[in-house]
């Protein structure tokens, strides 16, 4: 285990590794799927706390355990050629006697320390008994909203690889969880319809600020880009029925973006006017306004 010198090195290190996460388009406490789970430790079972569950909770892994080294080499793993560990920490307490007047007083302090710990995607020869298989619910297409994907013009590739769900604009794909690891069908399609609304914004589309251009996590340009995404996949929803749980959830996500924008009520009516547009793209509506 690593001893830290300087405690402003493992707080930049910190600091650095969630603002990464965050420039990514990642929102760490958004994760309406379960296969990812709360991040833990594989052989005590304790779910990891505070900053370090931001840490680990955003790395897109099928599977949320994670293993020390030392652990790993107990239970006859070993960690794959070229997998590199990921930071965590933790504040460990220390006593020291202070001498006083004659007198002895023990004063507690804590440090802050840092180590590795490796997820078990790369590792290799653990025990298969010691991970538990991931129970799935069986995922039954809604035909409404495959039809909205199949008849969308130019639509985006939309791939199963991380479980996470994102859209990525330099190679125009939207990655999504694996469907079965949702709580309902209608979760699925009310992700996919904002990460799908995302991609309009593409240059090759409807090139849309927020997209096309870089912003920061949080800044105007982003906040109103996640406005007009959820609030097109309650356009898509509503078309498709998802159901009035789907539009509650797009209505609390959306007052959190307003809450943090000091309650902005007109970025609602600019994301809304934009999310249409992005609609009327994936419905083809366009062709029927031009003709």
């Amino acid at each position: 285990m690593a001893q830290v010198k300087e405690r402003v090195d493992v707080y930049s290190l910190v600091t650095d590794k969630i603002i990464e996460q965050l420039e990514n388009n990642i929102v760490p406490w958004q994760q309406p799927w379960k296969d990812n789970s709360i991040p833990q430790n594989l052989s005590t079972g304790k779910p990891y706390r505070g900053i370090n569950l931001l840490l680990l909770g955003t790395l897109r892994y099928d599977q949320n355990l994670f293993l020390t080294f030392n652990q790993l080499k107990e239970i006859g793993g070993s960690v794959k050629k070229g997998e590199k560990g990921h930071l965590i920490i933790f504040w460990k307490p220390t006593v020291k006697t202070i001498k006083e007047n004659d007198k002895e007083d023990l004063e507690m302090s804590f440090v802050l320390r840092y180590y590795k710990v490796f997820n078990v995607a790369q590792c290799e020869s653990i025990p298969p008994h010691v991970i538990e298989e991931t129970t799935e619910i069986p995922f039954s297409p809604i035909s409404y909203c495959e039809q909205i994907l199949e008849e969308m013009e130019h639509c985006p590739k939309i791939i199963y690889e991380a479980q996470q769900a994102f859209y990525e604009p330099v190679s125009d794909y939207i990655n999504m969880p694996k469907p079965e690891t949702f709580v309902t069908n209608e979760d699925f399609y009310s992700v996919l319809f904002h990460e799908l609304v995302h991609s309009t914004g593409h240059a090759s589309r409807l090139g849309r600020d927020g997209v096309v251009t870089t912003s920061r996590f949080g800044d105007y340009t982003y906040s109103l880009e996640e406005l007009t995404a959820e609030i097109g996949s309650c356009f898509l929803g509503s078309l498709c029925g998802l159901g009035a749980n789907n539009f509650d959830q797009s209505v609390s996500y959306i007052k959190g973006w307003l809450k943090a924008l000091k309650n902005d009520k007109k970025l609602i009516i600019k994301a809304g006017g934009q999310a249409q547009k992005a609609t009327d793209y994936i419905l083809n509506v366009r062709q029927l306004v031009e003709e």
